[in-house]
This record gives C-alpha cells, sequence and structure tokens, in this order.
C-alpha cells in the first residue's frame, strides 16, 4: 500500500464544551485523545495547548511540555507539531514561546502561516516580519516549519521564504482549503495550489468545516497526506446532525484511505519521509 502523512488535529483555538463535548481541552484528554488516534494511524499531531481553567487557547510552553511529556511517554516516534498562531496572540514572545522547550519536550515542528487571512469574525494576522522571525526562530532550534498555506498566494511567500534561506528542503506544507476568504474546497483549487508547490515539497490536505471529508479523499487521490480532526471540523455529516469524535475522524478516513490503497506511514517512516 502507499502510505500517507495522516495529520492529526484533535483541539484547534476554536471548538470550545458549548459546541461539542468531545473536544479535548485539559492536557490529559489531548494526550488520551491523541494516543487512540496514534493507534488508529496518526503520524504526525498539530497540537494546540488550551487553558485548562478557562478552556482557551494559550502560548505558554508550559502546558505544551505537559502535552508532549505525556505523548512522547508511550511513544518517542510520533511526529509533533506546535502552533505558533496568531489568531489570538501576536507578540514574537509569545507565539515563538514554546519553541524554547529542549530535549525530549522539543517539538519536531511548528506551525508557519504563511501570511495574514480572515476567519469567518475573527483575523489572523501574520506580518511579513512575524513570519520570517518565526521562521528564524525554528531554523535556528533545527525546529521544521510546517508550512500553512490558505490560499496560491501564501504557497508564493513560502518560495520567498525559500529565497531567503529561512526554510530547507523537504518543505512540509498543509493545505487548508474552505476558509470565508480563502481558496475554497474543490478539485481546481486544490490541483492549481499542489501545481504550485515549490520542488522537494510534501503535503497533506484538509478543509475547514463540511468538505473536510471530500478535500482529505481528494488529496489521498491525488497522492498527498491528510489533515483531519476537530480543530477544522465537528461534524461527522454534512447535514450536522451528529457530533463527531476525533476517532470518528481518523477512524473513517483511514478505512476510506484502504479501499484506496494507502495507509498511513508508521511514525518512525513517517519522520525519515519528512526529513526528521
Amino acid at each position: 500500500m502507499d502510505p500517507y502523512i495522516l495529520n492529526f488535529t484533535p483541539t484547534g483555538m476554536i471548538p470550545v464544551r458549548e459546541m461539542t463535548p468531545h473536544v479535548p481541552i485539559e492536557p490529559g484528554e489531548i494526550i488520551e485523545q491523541t494516543l487512540e488516534a496514534i493507534e488508529l494511524g496518526a503520524n504526525m499531531i498539530h497540537l494546540h495547548a488550551r487553558d485548562p481553567q478557562t478552556g482557551l487557547p494559550t502560548y505558554k510552553k508550559e502546558l505544551y511540555a505537559e502535552i508532549i511529556g505525556g505523548i512522547r511517554k508511550k511513544d518517542k516516534d510520533v511526529v509533533l507539531c506546535v502552533s505558533t498562531s496568531g489568531r489570538n496572540f501576536n507578540e514574537f514572545e509569545k507565539r515563538s514561546d514554546v519553541l524554547n522547550l529542549n530535549g525530549e519536550l522539543k517539538p519536531d515542528f511548528g506551525s508557519l502561516t504563511l501570511s495574514s487571512l480572515n476567519f469567518n469574525n475573527q483575523a489572523s494576522i501574520n506580518t511579513p516580519r512575524m513570519i520570517q522571525d518565526l521562521a528564524g526562530a525554528m531554523l535556528e532550534r533545527t525546529i521544521r516549519p510546517e508550512l500553512e498555506a490558505f490560499d496560491l498566494g501564501m504557497i508564493n511567500y513560502a518560495k520567498y521564504l525559500i529565497k531567503k534561506k529561512l526554510i530547507q528542503p523537504p518543505y512540509y506544507f498543509n493545505l487548508i482549503l474552505g476558509n470565508i476568504a480563502c481558496a475554497q474546497p474543490n478539485l481546481l483549487s486544490l490541483g492549481l495550489m499542489i501545481q504550485e508547490l515549490p520542488d522537494q515539497s510534501l503535503f497533506s490536505a484538509g478543509a475547514v468545516g463540511n468538505p473536510q471529508l471530500k478535500i482529505n479523499l481528494m488529496s489521498l487521490l491525488a497522492g498527498g497526506g491528510v489533515r483531519v480532526g476537530l480543530e477544522d471540523n465537528i461534524w461527522y455529516d454534512e447535514q450536522r446532525s451528529r457530533l463527531a469524535t476525533n476517532t470518528d475522524l481518523v477512524k473513517r478516513v483511514v478505512q476510506i484511505g484502504s479501499e484506496l490503497g494507502r495507509r498511513p506511514y508508521r511514525p518512525k517512516e513517517a519522520r525519515k519521509f519528512l526529513g526528521l
């Protein structure tokens, strides 16, 4: 079977208990659901930390350390990526805080959104200076950037970072479609984004909301990986009649991938594929 990256996104910054009881908030819940996903085939984890008291996103490396330590206690091979999102915090010191973890707590990847963008009710501000400073910090710390592209322009900006020698191959992209102000979740948009990727690029694709599964399947058919989890979509079906669990979403995409003759990389294989 042809292997692929299964990038699991358990929590994100938006889902809260009022929206779904299934979203993991506390470190122990994130650890537990991540380990379950690894058992099902997840080989790369895109982590967000939440304040256990408020349930809101936090940048603090101490909480990330608790989550990373809990995962690596059980699985030392799975690829771990931490968020440096600018949606809630836009000071470099806060956004880069998690990049300062050391030893077994040091993440393999850090997210790097390649431009500013508008979500439905909120902006994510990523100035050129912030993007380059975060890329430079990751390069200095030998943490790989998880390049988040929501449209073609962001892929072009990645090429600019390559010219400035701020990112090194192989380049791993998360292509995220369906956001209101970005590339829409259809075959043409995904194909154009894949076509524009620089040489020596690897990619996974996902979508915001209902089209998550559709874009996952398109990516698998195109030879890429998938990004899947409650961060991007809390519903199991497009009619929104059933709230999903992370296990539901991971299990379904693995089963369908199997029917297409594809399987997730084992974590050690994923590390080699991603150039770690």
